[in-house]
């Protein structure tokens, strides 16, 4: 794995994880915590968009030799791969203890 393949993944997933807790906050939280809520979902959304941009479709020499597309694609599915599997690791975890 190139490293800038690493640092797509890296920075998908840290969008991703600001996107979730941003929802979370805003939804479940109240006051102060809703607005922060607000903020890290735009946060996220932005460091999204702007990477995605960068990789996807930026003349930019570093970026250049980096098949943009196909390594967003890759990030997505290992991400949502290993969404799947950390959240099936939890409801397994919490079924056993809420059995015991």
């Amino acid at each position: 794995m190139e490293i800038m393949d690493f640092l797509t993944i890296l920075v998908l997933v840290f969008a991703l994880v600001l996107l979730i807790a941003g929802i979370f906050s805003a939804g479940f939280g109240s006051g102060k915590s809703r607005k922060i809520g607000a903020a890290l979902l735009v946060v996220g959304l932005v460091i999204m968009v702007v990477w995605i941009y960068l990789v996807g479709w930026s003349d930019m020499e570093m970026f250049a030799d980096v098949d943009g597309m196909a390594v967003v694609k890759d990030a997505a599915f290992n991400i949502i791969a290993a969404l799947i599997g950390a959240l099936a690791a939890v409801g397994i975890f919490l079924v056993a203890i809420m059995k015991s």
